[in-house]
C-alpha cells in the first residue's frame, strides 16, 4: 500500500478532525522515523513528548513481547500484579505524601478523575485554572482549558465551575482563591499554549494558596512529567510538592495510559464505585510503563535531558539573527519552545521538506520535544536548518 492509498483510505472512512501530513510512517528506530518509501525522518515530536525512549527500544520491545504472551487484559474487578507493581514504581519516583495512584487510559482523564476527586474530597464546587493552558478534550477537562477556540461549538458542556487567572500571576491566583474553591489546576509549564515557563514565585503561590484555603493543588504533568523537563517532574524545579498530578504521554512510552497520583489520605475519597475504568491500567500497558520508569531510571534520562536542553537552548539562543525572526528561546530540559510569530510554520515546512519533524504550538512558537534519547549530531541538524532559514534573503 503507498501513501495515496493510505490516503484515501483516511478520506473515506476516517472522521476529518485531523490536518495530517502528507507522508506515512512504517516503521522507527531511536530518533528517526522512516516511511513507506524507506525515508528517513528526524523525529523532534516524539509523538508530541511521549515517545520518550525513541522509537522501538530495545527494552520496551522486549517488554512488549513478554507480556503480550502472558497476560493483556483483566478486568479491575480483580487484583492486577503489573498494576500494583507499576504503582510502586511511580511511588518510588514522587516526594511524600504523594505516592498513591489511579491508572486511566489518558492525561484528559486523569484530570478528569483529578476534577472528581476534588470535589468529592472538599465538597467544594468552584477551580481556578490558567488562561492558555490546556487539560484535554473532554468534558470536564475541555472546561478546565483556558483556550476558548477549544471550547468552540461545545458550549453547552462546557462547566460553568472554573474562574481563570493569567498564568503566572499571583495576585490574580491570590484573589481567586475563596473558601469555594475545590482545587487549583495548573501545568507547572504550559505546553500546548506555548511552552510557558512561569515564574517560581507563582508555583510556590499556589501552593499557600491551597494550604491557606483548604483547595487542592493539582499539578498537570501530562506533558511535563518522566524527564522531559529535566528533572523527573517539572514540579520539583519549583520546590512544592502538589496534592495531586496527572500523568500520561510519557509514562507508556507509546502505549495509552494515564495516572492520577494522590497521598494515602486523599486516596480514600474514591471508595467502590466512585470511580472507574475498563481498560485503566491493564496488565500489558502496566508492564510495559514499568519498563519505561526503569530504563529513564538505568539511562540516566532524567539528567542526560537536563544538560542537552541547556546545551541546545544556549546554542539556539547564540544562531545570529540579523533579521529577528527569533523573538525567544525558553522552556526546560527537553521541552523548548523557539518563538517566531508567522515564521514558525513557514520553519516547520522547511524542516520538514529537510527530512526533519517538529511542531508548532500556539501558532507561533516551535515546540521541540525529542525522544530523551535524541543524538547530538540530530540536535546540530536541527540547528543549521534554522540557522539556514533565518539568514537566508527576504
Amino acid at each position: 500500500m503507498n501513501l495515496d492509498d493510505v490516503k484515501k483510505l483516511t478520506g473515506s472512512y476516517l472522521f476529518q478532525n485531523y490536518s495530517r501530513e502528507d507522508i506515512c510512517f512504517e516503521r522507527g528506530e531511536n530518533e528517526y522515523l522512516y516511511d513507506l518509501e524507506g525515508n528517513e525522518y528526524l523525529d523532534l515530536v516524539a509523538g508530541i513528548a511521549v515517545n520518550v525512549l525513541g522509537h522501538c527500544h530495545h527494552a520496551v520491545v522486549d517488554a512488549v513481547c513478554r507480556q503480550a504472551k502472558k497476560l493483556v487484559h483483566v478486568s479491575n474487578l480483580y487484583q492486577i500484579r503489573e498494576q500494583a507493581e507499576l504503582a510502586r514504581s511511580i511511588a518510588s519516583i514522587v516526594p511524600s505524601p504523594l505516592g498513591v495512584s489511579l491508572f486511566v487510559n489518558s492525561g484528559a482523564e486523569a484530570n478528569e478523575a483529578a476534577l472528581k476527586l476534588a470535589v468529592k474530597h472538599t465538597g467544594r464546587s468552584r477551580f481556578v485554572a490558567a488562561k492558555n493552558s490546556f487539560h484535554g478534550r473532554t468534558a470536564g477537562s475541555l472546561s478546565a482549558t483556558g483556550q476558548p477556540q477549544y471550547h468552540s461549538g461545545f458550549e453547552p458542556l462546557i462547566l460553568p465551575a472554573f474562574d481563570f487567572i493569567d498564568y503566572g500571576n499571583s495576585e490574580q491566583l491570590k484573589n481567586a482563591v475563596n473558601p469555594g474553591t475545590a482545587a487549583v489546576i495548573l501545568e507547572p509549564i504550559q505546553g500546548e499554549g506555548g511552552i510557558i515557563v512561569p515564574p517560581v514565585d507563582f508555583m510556590r503561590t499556589a501552593r499557600d494558596v491551597c494550604d491557606d484555603s483548604g483547595a487542592l493543588l493539582i499539578l498537570d504533568e501530562v506533558q511535563t512529567g518522566f524527564g522531559r523537563t529535566g528533572k523527573m517532574f517539572a514540579f520539583e524545579h519549583y520546590g512544592i510538592v502538589p496534592d495531586a498530578i496527572t500523568l500520561a504521554k510519557a509514562l507508556g512510552g507509546g502505549f495509552p495510559i494515564g495516572a492520577l497520583v494522590t497521598s494515602p489520605e486523599i486516596s480514600k475519597t474514591f471508595t467502590p464505585g466512585a470511580h472507574g475504568s475498563t481498560f485503566g491500567g491493564n496488565p500489558f500497558v502496566c508492564a510495559v510503563a514499568q519498563t519505561v520508569i526503569s530504563t529513564i531510571k538505568s539511562e540516566g534520562l532524567v539528567e542526560r535531558s537536563a544538560e542537552m536542553g541547556r546545551m541546545w537552548m544556549s546554542k539556539l539562543r547564540s544562531i545570529p539573527d540579523e533579521k529577528r525572526l527569533i523573538k525567544d528561546v525558553r522552556g526546560k530540559g527537553l521541552m523548548i519552545g523557539v518563538e517566531m510569530g508567522d515564521e514558525a510554520k513557514q520553519l516547520q515546512k522547511v524542516a520538514f521538506n529537510e527530512k526533519i519533524l517538529i511542531n508548532v504550538c500556539a501558532g507561533k512558537v516551535v515546540r521541540l520535544v525529542p525522544p530523551l534519547i535524541v543524538g547530538q549530531s540530530s540536535i546540530d541538524r536541527f540547528d543549521e536548518v534554522l540557522r539556514s532559514f533565518v539568514s537566508a534573503p527576504s
